[in-house]
């Protein structure tokens, strides 16, 4: 028996500076994750591109910084020392970029720069605004759902897969013409369309959190299923709830600029991305100046990139292997 014992340990030593073991004494399964092998002098080794298992990569800092500060410009427009978003100079129409316009004016001498960071408000509301709406509503019957189970689960799921059977697109524009727009009402629309999606991801992961073995021993140690849920069972599904939600603000803010393009978002003379974007390719403006169609189909294309990329980086940070069981 002693030797036996002494060549488990034996072995598990040697395995330990390229795997974690946990083995049971009293059965033959093991539970092997994936670690990075010790350096010699403790610390964890870099990867490839020198910034560490632990660091996000220079990468998502830039993204993250980027996305902050369109969010920020947003959010102080109206103190910015930037012109009207309204105003017209008809002495600058159709102008280039320059010291006194930056990005330059549109047709009716209007300029750009303004009306991007102003529009930029409506885009950037509805998608972070409608996620979090969908977060809470659809994030809090997924955790719910996954964990209890039962019943309500069955319902809930079956319920998601009706409201999922609509185009996203199509339903919010059955539910603009019965019930109009403003900017807090599509902010509805999108939370409504996004809630069974965030539902589905939430559920799913809490699904498989909750069979893990430390949420079995919380469960036997008596503790309170409120408890479990705020405990061990929400940091565990926050990241990959987080990574999806920034992937449904990029999703969000193309379909508010696919709304907005066919003149289905916010009136004018409120600006928006997506009625920029159509004003540019309207009575031969493209051809006459496509600054106007340019500068907010860039901005779009960075907030998006910006987005999926940061998502990306956090599902691959928090994503947990196991090899063998």
């Amino acid at each position: 028996m002693p030797d036996r014992f002494a060549s488990r340990s034996s072995s598990t030593r040697a395995r330990a500076s390229g795997s974690l073991v946990v083995a049971d004494a009293g059965s033959e399964a093991v539970l092997e994750l994936e670690t990075l092998p010790a350096s010699r002098n403790g610390h964890a080794p870099e990867d490839s591109a020198g910034t560490g298992q632990a660091g996000m990569g220079a990468l998502f800092w830039i993204c993250t910084a980027w996305v902050a500060v369109m969010v920020l410009l947003a959010i102080t427009a109206s103190i910015l020392p930037i012109k009207s978003p309204t105003f017209q100079d008809y002495s600058a129409v159709n102008v280039g970029p320059g010291l006194h316009h930056l990005l330059g004016t549109d047709d009716l001498g209007r300029d750009l720069l303004s009306r991007i960071i102003f529009g930029s408000r409506v885009s950037l509301v509805i998608g972070f605004a409608s996620i979090g709406l969908g977060m809470v509503t659809g994030g809090t019957l997924g955790l719910l759902a996954g964990y209890k189970g039962g019943p309500a689960d069955t319902l809930l799921n079956a319920g998601s897969f009706v409201v999922l059977a609509f185009p996203p697109l199509l339903a919010i524009m059955v539910i603009e013409a019965f019930w109009g727009r403003s900017l807090w009402k599509l902010t509805l629309m999108f939370a409504i369309v996004a809630a069974p999606q965030l539902f589905r991801v939430i559920r799913a992961t809490t699904l498989a959190t909750a069979s893990r073995e430390y949420v079995v021993a919380a469960r036997a140690f008596g503790s309170r299923t409120g408890r479990i849920m705020l405990r061990e069972l929400l940091p565990n599904v926050i990241p990959a709830a987080i990574s999806f939600a920034l992937i449904g603000v990029a999703v969000a803010i193309i379909v508010e600029g696919s709304l907005a393009f066919l003149g289905l978002s916010i009136s004018l003379p409120t600006a928006s991305l997506g009625n920029i974007i159509n004003e540019g390719v309207q009575n031969s403006n493209l051809q006459a100046n496509p600054y106007i169609a340019l500068w907010p189909s860039l901005y779009i294309f960075l907030m998006l990139s910006a987005l999926n990329l940061m998502a990306d980086r956090l599902r691959g940070r928090f994503e947990v292997r196991e090899v063998k069981l």
